[in-house]
């Protein structure tokens, strides 16, 4: 009988660092370094406190924000090969990273505030993802209008985040950013800037209630 060969281990530099991941984990993108070194120089502004990224995949983008700075970092991820993958790259890079598995909503205490969040919702539509055979439907499909897991980011930033932090949350485009502003608001955040990347789009958003 034959059976399934393992998937192979790959190997991605990003940031000047090896991230490894394999066929089931979505590949890192060259681009997604800004969105690290965007939350890298918000560590300097927002508040002492861990860090919190949500859909971390194998975990760079967070890793590369938080190394060498001290923070903690809390990793999440719903897909279990993800997580096993970020756990690796966080021993590799010597990052103090708690990797948690599971929906990002139910993997955190009620009580856990973070100074900073970084989200990487897959947000293509669902009617697209054929396009990308290569990558993991989980990674990539964001429902009918690929906003449902950006929109349950902002759910998970609103419950957490400190007053005072900041949170980055990754997108297609600046157009997406303007389809969430209602929901952003809805949980108490409000959108202060957002970036059009050569390959997608970070907004930066702050509280707008007490947290």
């Amino acid at each position: 009988m034959l059976q399934a060969s393992e998937p192979q281990a790959r190997t991605t530099t990003f940031g000047g660092r090896p991230i490894g991941h394999d066929e089931r984990v979505l590949t890192p993108r060259p681009w997604t370094e800004a969105q690290s070194l965007w939350a890298r120089e918000l560590l300097d502004t927002v508040p002492a406190g861990p860090v919190l990224e949500v859909c971390a995949g194998a975990g760079h983008i967070g890793l590369l924000a938080v190394a060498g700075t001290g923070r903690h970092l809390v990793q999440v991820d719903a897909d279990l090969h993800a997580c096993v993958w970020a756990s690796r790259n966080a021993r590799v890079w010597g990052v103090d990273s708690d990797i948690r598995h599971g929906a990002m909503a139910e993997a955190l205490m009620p009580d856990e505030r973070f100074a900073l969040v970084i989200a990487d919702p897959p947000y293509l539509p669902s009617d697209g993802v054929s396009e990308f055979p290569e990558d993991p439907l989980t990674a990539i499909d964001g429902g009918s209008d690929g906003l449902d897991l950006a929109r349950e980011c902002l759910t998970v930033i609103g419950r957490h985040l400190v007053r005072g932090g900041a949170a980055l949350l990754q997108l297609r485009d600046e157009a997406q950013g303007r389809e969430l502003a209602v929901d952003a608001a809805a949980c108490g955040l409000s959108i202060d800037e957002s970036r059009q990347f050569d390959g997608g789009a970070v907004l930066l958003l702050r509280r707008t209630t007490e947290g």
